[in-house]
């Protein structure tokens, strides 16, 4: 079976799980969707696989990834989790995460739920890639970028938004000989 050229995705069972059965599949539900920014705001920087290897970690040590809880976090949790060798220990992406759970939640309250927010972007259409063309960023991802600072979202430039809509599966980027690329559904 051919997959997207990941680098490192045919030597690890967890990359080629998230790229079968997560990366640029459609999703809708707040849950999953705050889950995704927190992780893609840790990616920044990083390779993809070092954050999902530290998932689970991620999930335990940020209560869930629930916006409601993390919003609340004060000093005693920012240190608790600068100690957590668990996951990426970054000051600043620890207070941005506590930040956009904030955000975000204002966000759902403005929208009735984050999803008709950042669906509202492509009118609730899936984009494809076209002609396997890799980019970082396109208009998409400087738009989405650009609201999602104004509303105060830290740490989503427009490469790590246009990561976090693949994710979402708001972008549907397999290649095109992909056994995951629509065409080949």
């Amino acid at each position: 079976m051919k997959r997207c050229n990941w680098k490192n995705l045919d030597r690890s069972e967890t990359y080629k799980e998230y790229h079968d059965n997560e990366w640029g599949v459609a999703s809708y539900g707040d849950d999953y969707l705050f889950e995704m920014l927190i992780l893609e705001s840790f990616h920044c920087g990083l390779s993809w696989l070092i954050i999902l290897n530290k998932r689970e970690a991620f999930k335990e040590a940020f209560d869930n990834f629930n916006p409601s809880i993390i919003k609340d976090y004060g000093e005693t949790k920012v240190e608790e989790l600068l100690s957590n060798k668990e996951i990426v220990r970054n000051e600043a992406k620890i207070r941005a995460t506590i930040n956009n759970a904030l955000c975000f939640l204002k966000v759902q309250q403005e929208f009735g739920t984050f999803c008709e927010y950042i669906w509202s972007f492509t009118n609730n259409q899936i984009v494809y890639l076209e002609d396997d063309k890799i980019v970082q960023t396109n208009d998409l991802s400087d738009k989405v970028s650009k609201d999602l600072k104004k509303r105060g979202f830290k740490f989503m430039g427009s490469v790590t938004t246009y990561s976090y809509l693949e994710a979402i599966g708001i972008m549907n980027n397999h290649i095109s000989d992909c056994i995951k690329n629509y065409k080949n559904q």
